[in-house]
């Protein structure tokens, strides 16, 4: 059976993919591998970055002796799916992406990495701050500084942009909610355009949590694209 790789994002985790398990296990044999510093696993010393969640998907790809993956990424599961596709397109099938921000500027980052602050969590929006203690433990107040550092990083050097993801060979489709207030519309378009052999979608009635999307939705497009 065909091996698919579900990708979280950033602050995010494997159980989101639980409403997906049981349909895409028809199709699929189903890998949801949990990027360092989510869940119960330990934030790198060095710090996290694009560049370590790659090597961390390459290396279990390599232990589990996957081929031939096909990837979804949900946010920066995306992005990193992405450059993986760019760095093993013999080890890609294709990848389908959602609610991925592409245009990182370092303005951009700084914005979105101020946002981080787990005091200002904890004090305005105390359920997520509780959803994340759940998820990730009692680390994740000194994962949400660290997850703001890869973004300063990707602000100030992208490893995604018009010339690179003119070089991906393999079948992409990008999708974004219609309602999603972190990614573009505009941006996902600009990114689909970029990338030789690409789909669109956009969501409707679609934020940017991974538990906000529609199952149904959702699954019936990764079925279209992966038929």
């Amino acid at each position: 059976m065909k091996n698919l790789l579900l990708l979280h994002g950033a602050l995010g985790h494997t159980d989101l993919f639980n409403p997906y398990q049981q349909e895409l296990s028809k199709h699929f044999n189903v890998h949801t591998p949990l990027f360092s510093g989510h869940g119960n696993t330990a934030i790198p010393d060095e710090g996290i970055s694009i560049e370590k969640y790659i090597q961390e998907l390459t290396e279990y790809c390599e232990h589990e002796k996957l081929n031939d993956v096909y990837i979804f990424g949900h946010s920066m599961g995306g992005y990193v799916g992405l450059c993986y596709a760019l760095q093993y397109p013999e080890n890609t099938n294709s990848v389908l992406t959602l609610g991925t921000k592409f245009n990182w500027t370092e303005e951009q980052a700084l914005k979105e990495s101020k946002m981080l602050d787990p005091e200002t969590i904890l004090s305005k929006i105390p359920k997520y701050a509780e959803q994340l203690e759940t998820q990730h433990g009692s680390q994740w107040k000194k994962l949400l500084p660290s997850i703001a550092g890869m973004m300063v990083s990707l602000g100030k050097n992208p490893p995604l942009h018009s010339e690179t993801l003119k070089q991906l060979t393999v079948p992409v489709q990008v999708m974004v909610g219609d309602k999603d207030n972190m990614v573009t519309i505009e941006e996902t378009i600009q990114t689909y355009r970029d990338i030789p052999n690409a789909r669109l979608s956009i969501l409707p009635d679609t934020k940017h949590p991974m538990d906000k999307i529609r199952p149904t939705l959702l699954t019936e497009i990764m079925k279209d694209f992966w038929n």
